[in-house]
């Protein structure tokens, strides 16, 4: 049975974390979180300890340590600008980190990272539940038979309220930007299926959208990333939907909205097992969402329009 600490544990994602640990067999044995409303704890590990301050949580965790009970892996739920610095507590304890998207914000952060990494002998794991999807596996095995470059049209809309505006989601310095903070799951898929990345495009950037072209060494893809409630088809918000994913490939449609309860327990079963997706993994969306929110803007051309901003 291995050990775990937690940090994040009031956030959207925890539960998917406890929900693996326990399911995996292990125990978790302490938790940080600047709010307290961490009553999901009871529903996994009420023993767990709980701490609201940062520093007394990482003195309980050398506590451990000194006393030969220290932690096996720190999982980390925390706003993205916090996930390096606990990745680096995670090192500091003698525990693996596994951390959820983005591993960091910019790209130069995810190279010093991979020298930390080296300096403490530890790793850093990361959750692309995407590439443990059956679905998605099944198509990767499939396009991986076929030849030729395939066209791609990536659509992702969540509309947001008046309240995601007043948090870290939108504060480019915290989130990393919109691509990182809503798509650096769909450009690792797009990696994972089509190859290296060779040409990227950004046509339109603002605080609600990022839409632009990526041409990858099997696939052009169009791609449009929204938080924009107006963004939803009419025949979703009537229906009380605020979302809408759609990725087609050569025009036909991939599917892929269930199968998605068990994911991060299928990432943690890889990790214990030595067999998780590190930096190497991660580093091309990485470097994508760092471009996509650094680089200048292009006019495009038609055939790289995406369709939605071609009918805008």
């Amino acid at each position: 049975m291995k050990r775990f600490g937690l940090t994040g544990a009031a956030g959207y994602v925890a539960p998917r974390h406890l929900k693996a640990i326990k399911e995996t067999g292990n125990r978790l044995v302490a938790a940080l979180d600047i709010a307290e409303a961490v009553g999901v704890l009871d529903a996994y590990f009420p023993e767990a300890e709980f701490f609201t301050q940062p520093e007394i949580f990482e003195q309980y965790l050398e506590d451990l340590r000194d006393a030969n009970e220290g932690v096996d892996y720190l999982s980390i739920c925390t706003p993205n600008y916090l996930h390096e610095p606990h990745i680096r507590m995670a090192f500091r304890q003698g525990a693996d980190a596994i951390c959820e998207k983005p591993l960091v914000t910019d790209y130069q952060r995810l190279e010093r990272l991979r020298e930390a990494e080296a300096r403490s002998g530890r790793r850093v794991w990361t959750i692309l539940q995407l590439r443990v999807h059956p679905v998605l596996v099944a198509l990767r095995e499939r396009l991986a038979q076929e030849s030729g470059t395939h066209d791609v049209v990536l659509t992702y809309i969540t509309g947001r309220g008046r309240w995601y505006h007043n948090t870290w989601k939108t504060r480019e310095a915290q989130s990393g930007g919109l691509a990182a903070n809503i798509g650096v799951h769909f450009f690792d898929m797009l990696g994972w299926f089509f190859g290296k990345a060779e040409h990227l495009e950004v046509h339109h950037r603002s605080p609600q959208r990022a839409a632009g072209f990526l041409a990858l060494e099997r696939a052009r893809v169009r791609w449009l990333l929204s938080i924009a409630l107006d963004d939803v088809p009419p025949e979703r918000l009537a229906q009380g939907q605020r979302a809408y994913r759609a990725i087609t490939v050569d025009g036909e449609p991939v599917e892929f909205s269930g199968g998605f309860t068990d994911l991060h327990t299928r990432i943690y079963e890889r990790v214990l097992a030595g067999r998780g997706f590190g930096i190497d993994d991660v580093a091309q969306a990485i470097w994508l969402v760092h471009q996509i929110r650094e680089m200048p803007l292009t006019p495009p051309k038609a055939e790289a329009r995406h369709p939605l901003l071609a009918e805008a």
